[in-house]
């Protein structure tokens, strides 16, 4: 089988802003002022991102390391630490919502690509420094996005497991990384171990699990601990937002998104308003992008019309001057928006690039207009890879009907018919159609030839006749009944195909978790990955393991 990376648009659901940026970036250059193809221009934007003056670096980089507590960091990380004091060090800088064992396989992705991609510019331009940066995505509040994965059971069939619906949750104003694991995680864990297949690896693969998801622990710290076991070999620097010694370094940022709101609302109104005429906005322009905490949960602010702003769901004002001054003096009951949160992230970091996935770079093209407002340099948005993992029985059904991994992207009604089509060699309708008229015209035959000997005789052959069709009745049944059965076969097999590799009809890294293949192929499966993704590949991937 061809096992060349496919083009992005030879592959299902990505954005046609996405796929221009990859190809036309002509089309899109208005929404994006830096092309990550064009390398020439890298040691410019290397210069530019180094020469913002960042007074906090040293506090920066010792409160992320205080962030560890006891956990004892690889020396590899040790040395990222002490490198963001540089003044030549440039992050390359990921995130990801706080999936529950890590969530899709594209997470897992996003982390390798920021991983190499630092360690590969290192290599090509070793008067800067690269360090790969970890965002916590802990203030999210979407609780369906994070509390299922999905894998494949023993029988080869798709199994979601979830953790229960917390009651005490209000998407509305809570914050994902600060809910608290309860005893209802165990039964994730028993559901896990008698949904997977048994392998070498399965027990000891949940012990260790069960040791960072254990009852107690929020989402947060379970998830930290999870990319800090995989990653923290590999210098990985993981970063918590949420930390106060934080909020108090982006008071700056939130008091200026305060004091400029109606200039920053503006400036995104239009651009998404110009976006909207030949692509799509990819999140909702809010006035005010800003979050307040109080009594255990998050509210959204909102300007009101005597000039101040109100807390939505909240019977709670503030005046302008009010509101300014808590971004000064109570910075930790803040937290960013969707929107904001990238201007954040560069901010306190010396982003020189953001590794992010398509739904990512839609959505930078909407808020690059704050970069020029907030004064920091705009990082260039980098693809993360894009990955399909193929599994020798996957490869087998794809080499035995002659198939290509775009073919299983068809309808599945579509691909069944194309493949059975390709199997049948013969029309049984036909087939037999035509023998049954040899025979009637044979035994005519024969009872004209008998006719002349014994009337008696010839008369009998229709008798005969009438035996024979039967028997081609019956064996056309036969026939029928093995076509059928040949054909239940092709089809469960092409159910296990899409199953593995297009889940719910989505391409495989956006809904199966790693640990389904770690429980097959273990620790080994981390190192497949990092030596076969190819960082510089603007493709679509394909990994046998």
């Amino acid at each position: 089988m061809n096992m060349d990376p496919i083009h992005f648009c030879d592959a299902p659901g990505f954005p046609n802003l996405f796929l221009d940026y990859l190809y036309e970036f002509e089309n899109v250059a208005s929404f994006y002022p830096k092309n990550f193809k064009d390398i020439e221009k890298y040691p410019a934007h290397f210069h530019q991102v180094v020469s913002r003056e960042r007074a906090f670096s040293d506090e920066l980089s010792d409160i992320i390391a205080a962030q560890y507590g006891r956990d004892y960091f690889s020396d590899r990380t040790a040395e990222n630490l002490q490198l963001l004091k540089n003044s030549n060090t440039i992050a390359i800088v990921t995130g990801q919502q706080l999936g529950i064992l890590g969530g899709p396989l594209y997470t897992i992705y996003k982390t390798i690509t920021a991983i190499k991609l630092a360690q590969k510019l290192a290599e090509q331009y070793p008067e800067f420094n690269f360090v790969p940066v970890f965002w916590l995505e802990a203030d999210d509040h979407d609780y369906e996005e994070v509390r299922h994965l999905l894998v494949l059971n023993a029988a080869n069939e798709l199994h979601r497991i979830s953790y229960p619906i917390e009651e005490t949750f209000d998407e509305e104003k809570g914050t994902v990384g600060n809910l608290t694991f309860t005893g209802a995680i165990n039964g994730v864990f028993e559901e896990l171990k008698n949904t997977l297949r048994t392998t070498e690896f399965t027990e000891p693969m949940l012990e260790m699990l069960n040791g960072m998801y254990a009852e107690g622990k929020t989402f947060k710290a379970a998830f930290r601990e999870l990319i800090f076991s995989m990653f923290d070999a590999y210098g990985l620097i993981i970063f918590d937002p949420q930390d106060i010694a934080i909020k108090k370094l982006l008071s700056p940022v939130f008091s200026n998104e305060v004091a400029n709101y109606l200039a920053h609302a503006e400036k995104l109104v239009a651009r998404s308003a110009t976006l909207e005429e030949t692509y799509h906005a990819q999140v909702k322009i809010r006035p005010l992008n800003l979050f307040y905490h109080m009594d255990k949960g998050r509210y959204a602010i909102d300007p009101d019309e005597e000039g101040g702003f109100r807390l939505r769901k909240k019977r709670m004002k503030f005046t302008h001057e009010e509101l300014l001054k808590l971004t000064e003096e109570n910075p930790e009951r803040f937290s960013p928006n969707v929107i904001l949160r990238p201007i954040c992230q560069d901010y306190l970091f010396p982003t020189g690039f953001y590794i992010a996935g398509p739904a990512e770079v839609s959505y930078f093209a909407q808020i690059m207009p704050l970069y020029e407002m907030f004064n920091i340099p705009e990082p260039v948005i980098y693809p993360r890879a894009s990955v399909t993992l193929l599994e020798k029985s996957t490869k087998s059904i794809l080499d035995k009907y002659l198939l290509k991994l775009q073919d299983v992207y068809l309808n599945q009604s579509t691909l069944h018919e194309k493949v059975m089509n390709s199997l049948l060699s013969v029309n049984l309708d036909d087939l037999f159609k035509q023998l049954e008229g040899d025979v009637a015209k044979l035994m005519q035959g024969l009872k004209d030839k008998l006719s002349q000997l014994d009337k008696t005789t010839a008369d009998a052959s229709e008798k005969y006749k009438v035996k024979l069709l039967g028997s081609l009745v019956e064996l056309k049944s036969k026939a029928i009944e093995s076509e059928k059965r040949k054909h239940e076969v092709v089809i469960r097999q092409l159910i296990k195909l899409a199953d593995s590799v297009y889940p719910y009809e989505t391409l495989q890294e956006r809904q199966l978790n790693y640990f389904y293949f770690y429980n097959k192929y273990g620790a080994a499966l981390l190192d497949k990955l990092f030596e076969g993704i190819n960082v510089s590949e603007d493709k679509h991937q394909l990994i046998e393991l």
